[in-house]
């Protein structure tokens, strides 16, 4: 993964912040940080909702003014996570929320962790690498093939379909 930069939402993020909660519900993944993405009905109600949370005299009832930033990736300009910024604390965020929240891509998550995993199987002397996957695991073929899989095969057992991926570790 490169760098990355926090920026403000903006209504031209709409595809990639929808696209991003789609991904957290369908990984049932929490989405902390996001200001109240996961209950949003729409895109525009999520925005408008998050201008008004910035400041005191518009913030939710119950809630603490907040900033909620987009965590972008510098090159590719891909969401990568988001951080909710609180501007003071309650005495319930004192307690459990503290002044920041956020949340990281379910599929970036998994993508790093292999690529460390990778690391590690290097570390053992290991020069190609075998990931299976459910075949309706869409999210963790894609992680997989990030990594450098390569699609072998699928196998069959009991109406499950298992995807086999070979990853060469003498060429990275």
């Amino acid at each position: 993964m490169n760098g990355l930069r926090l920026a403000l939402p903006t209504p031209a993020d709409e595809q990639k912040v929808w696209a991003y909660r789609e991904e957290f519900l369908n990984h049932v993944s929490s989405m902390d940080g996001t200001g109240g993405l996961a209950e949003a009905q729409s895109f525009e109600q999520w925005y408008s909702q998050n201008l008004a949370n910035r400041c005191e005299q518009t913030v939710q009832p119950g809630f603490v003014p907040a900033t909620t930033f987009l965590a972008l990736d510098e090159e590719t300009d891909e969401l990568i996570g988001m951080i909710d910024i609180r501007h003071y604390l309650n005495s319930a965020l004192l307690k459990h929320g503290g002044h920041i929240g956020y949340s990281v891509r379910p599929t970036c998550r998994a993508t790093e962790m292999l690529a460390l995993a990778l690391k590690q199987c290097r570390t053992l002397g290991l020069h190609r690498v075998l990931v299976t996957c459910n075949r309706t695991n869409l999210a963790s073929a894609r992680v997989i093939v990030h990594n450098g899989g390569v699609l072998e095969n699928e196998l069959e057992n009991g109406g499950i379909v298992t995807q086999r991926y070979w990853i060469s570790l003498s060429d990275k």
